[in-house]
């Protein structure tokens, strides 16, 4: 049994007053519907199916590993090539860059793309897969 304590006027008055603020409150928000046994049961299956799930295992087949780091290493050196050629277009348009060094500069980069492509091919890699998904942010290339 508890002991009876007095409340003070004050503290009655804020009781009140947050109980009126509560029902006014209740009153303007929507109700959340109770969920249905088949909502939580669906939801249940899908916690269990995520915690159950395992991640992902390296597969250290020395030929694959081989493979994903060219994969790689070629995505990397596309993407400097793509930032060069954007960098050598700015320039030829502000006039920075002479005819010569613009000749210079476009070889050298169709170059470098003929070898990005003949490695990729040489190791079965299509262009595609040397535009890698970062997830939410979207391709890299």
């Amino acid at each position: 049994m508890k002991p009876k304590t007095k409340e003070t006027k004050g503290a009655k008055e804020t009781k009140e007053r947050a109980l009126r603020g509560s029902r006014r409150a209740s009153r303007s928000r929507p109700r959340a519907k109770p969920a249905d046994a088949k909502q939580i049961e669906a939801i249940r299956r899908q916690i269990e199916r995520v915690a159950s799930a395992r991640p992902p295992r390296w597969n250290a087949d020395p030929e694959d590993v081989r493979r994903s780091v060219l994969k790689l290493v070629l995505t990397l050196v596309e993407l400097i090539r793509q930032l060069l050629e954007r960098q050598a277009i700015r320039r030829m348009e502000t006039g920075t860059l002479t005819g010569d060094e613009t000749e210079s500069v476009g070889l050298a980069l169709m170059r470098l793309q003929e070898t990005i492509l003949d490695l990729a091919k040489q190791f079965d890699i299509s262009p595609d897969e040397l535009n890698l998904d970062l997830g939410p942010i979207g391709k890299l290339l």
